[in-house]
């Protein structure tokens, strides 16, 4: 009798590796969660009974400490933001500078973003996606952990909007490259002129080191 066959586990592009969490951080996940997070369960997310309006919602993936999405939030508050984190160290910072800056545009979710994606959010329902400097995982044998991959861009393509943005940052040229592949193979997206956005601290991190930062901006084509 042959054996059925283990289901493989999903390749993620990240690792939980996480510090400890200052009282700061960990008191803002207890008191401030119930307020701007939202549970990635098993159906689509209800944007407007979310955020108690209807808006434009952009998405940022992967959003560190938060610093550039809350400066987002700041910048354009005619728009809904959502964050996808998986650190909770960062998700607990993010939380008490929505509260200290009264920013009422902004949801959370700590979560797998290509799980958050399939499972929670509506097709053509973003405005745009940032991914902004995404862990590179620079030794060729891990690139296949990078999570800029044809199936991750079929499915941003899916839950954007036609016309809506796809904006990508890194500091890899090898990435960044890599990326323009797989954008280039998909006839979901048309180059488009970059935007400006708020900094990061993994793009100073890059500076420092020497890194070229790329900016690839991409739309949504009918």
């Amino acid at each position: 009798m042959i054996a059925p066959e283990k289901p493989r586990r999903p390749i993620r592009s990240f690792v939980r590796r996480e510090g400890r969490l200052t009282p700061a951080q960990a008191r803002a996940l207890a008191e401030l969660w119930p307020r701007f997070g939202i549970e990635a369960g098993e159906t689509p997310i209800d944007f407007s009974a979310a955020f108690g309006r209807d808006a434009p919602v952009v998405l940022e993936i992967g959003f560190g400490n938060g610093n550039a999405l809350a400066a987002l939030a700041a910048q354009q508050p005619q728009n809904n933001y959502l964050g996808i984190e998986v650190h909770r160290p960062g998700v607990g910072q993010l939380l008490r500078r929505l509260h200290d800056e009264r920013l009422a545009n902004v949801r959370v979710l700590c979560a797998d973003a290509k799980e958050v994606l399939a499972r929670n959010i509506p097709d053509e329902s973003l405005a745009a996606v940032y991914v902004l400097f995404p862990d590179p995982w620079p030794k060729q044998r891990h690139h296949k952990r990078r999570l800029v991959q044809p199936d991750f861009i079929e499915l941003v393509r899916r839950k954007l909007k036609p016309g809506g943005v796809l904006h990508l940052a890194t500091d890899w040229q090898d990435y960044a490259e890599h990326m323009q592949a797989v954008l280039g193979a998909s006839s979901g997206f048309a180059p488009a002129p970059a935007g400006l956005r708020p900094d990061t601290k993994y793009e100073a991190r890059g500076r420092r080191l020497g890194h070229a930062v790329r900016d690839l901006v991409y739309v949504r084509v009918a």
